[in-house]
């Protein structure tokens, strides 16, 4: 079991979704326009914020991938 499967295990339900639905937006390059989308200091990593998580991601082809979904804390963006 990966991290992310972990993190969904213990979270509400209504957290869940929200990330879920953020992911989906990430995936359909027409919704990803209105996304707050950064990239994050010093690496090729980027990040979107739902609530008080951070789905971390790259592209791929134009594509992107999830590497992590976190809560926010000091270490959320040390890679």
């Amino acid at each position: 079991m990966d991290k992310i499967e972990k993190l969904f295990k213990k979270i509400s339900k209504k957290d869940k979704d929200a990330i879920l639905n953020a992911i989906e937006k990430l995936i359909d390059e027409n919704s990803r326009k209105d996304m707050d989308i950064k990239k994050i200091e010093d690496s090729d990593f980027l990040r979107v914020r739902q609530g008080k998580y951070r789905i971390i991601f790259h592209y791929e082809n134009k594509h992107p991938v999830i590497d992590s979904i976190r809560m926010r804390n000091e270490n959320t963006y040390n890679l």
